[in-house]
């Protein structure tokens, strides 16, 4: 690509428009909350196999029958696999075998379970904490390593973009009501991997235009900076959604949270490694006198 885009002319706009989306992410964690998985408010899912094809409609009317709360049914495998997802608020302790029944009943034919797991609310708490702490452990990471490999100025634009693009992936979550259990916190984790990477790459192309030039103007340098990995940007990041959206197509109900994550989550971070982490170094005026030799190693 030879076209030099302007990138920073509306970087005031962007800015903003990124601290209404983060704000209004966390406003919707406050007040709306996240549909928790049983991974996380406890409950039991169950895996069913059918001797025929069935809906899941066919099984959710059955199960209503059954005035149960909060219970959710997902396609597993097959087209005659099933898991059922269910809190455990009844003191009946044969509540399984009364969905067994019931399902053979209703459907009129054979259903055999193939797997019970049961969460409890201790427990699901204790996972709510251990994703928060693996998050944190993420962004400290990374914030050294960027430190260690950079300036502090890069590693602060760094840290902004990876909470930026996490809270922003999440809040889609609380507003859309998705399930959000254990395999949308593999995927958050996915996201800050993915979203650094790209803002490496891009602030490496900024330090070496420092190197070669101290006097022309940062917006200038960091532009030309943008403009020259954006080739790369692009075909990785096309890449990568090429073969995420297969996923959220075709791998079945089981997979579709985590690949809906990831498809947001690959946009909103090569956005922001774009719009939110090169204004940040911008503000805090990055150092002009690179004396170091330059590295021109491939």
């Amino acid at each position: 690509m030879n076209k030099n885009y302007d990138f920073l002319k509306y970087k005031n706009f962007f800015v903003t428009f990124s601290t209404f989306l983060t704000l209004a992410s966390i406003i919707l964690f406050l007040f709306k909350g996240f549909n928790f998985g049983v991974d996380f408010k406890g409950g039991t899912v169950i895996e069913i196999k059918s001797e025929k094809n069935i809906r899941v409609d066919e099984i959710r009317t059955s199960i209503s029958k059954l005035n149960l709360n909060n219970y959710t049914v997902k396609e597993f495998g097959s087209s005659n696999e099933f898991a059922i997802s269910l809190e455990n608020k009844s003191n009946n302790n044969n509540f399984v075998n009364d969905i067994k029944n019931n399902l053979e009943k209703n459907l009129n034919q054979k259903i055999s379970i193939r797997k019970v797991e049961t969460v409890g609310p201790k427990v699901g708490s204790e996972l709510i904490k251990s994703a928060i702490y693996a998050l944190l452990a993420g962004f400290v990471g990374i914030f050294i390593y960027l430190w260690i490999r950079f300036e502090w100025q890069f590693s602060v634009g760094g840290i902004v973009a990876l909470f930026h693009d996490t809270i922003i992936t999440a809040g889609l979550f609380s507003l859309l009501g998705l399930e959000f259990d254990l395999t949308i916190v593999a995927a958050l984790l996915t996201i800050i991997g993915y979203s650094i990477n790209d803002t490496v790459i891009i602030y490496d192309r900024i330090r070496e235009n420092l190197k070669k030039d101290s006097k022309t103007n940062l917006t200038v340098l960091i532009n030309k900076s943008l403009n020259d990995t954006l080739s790369r940007t692009l075909k990785t990041s096309g890449a990568t959604l090429l073969s995420i959206i297969a996923v959220l197509l075709f791998g079945g109900q089981v997979l579709k949270g985590f690949a809906f994550a990831i498809t947001f989550g690959i946009i909103f971070g090569t956005y922001s490694s774009i719009y939110v982490a090169s204004p940040v170094v911008m503000f805090f005026n990055i150092k002009r006198d690179w004396s170091e030799k330059l590295d021109n190693t491939p």
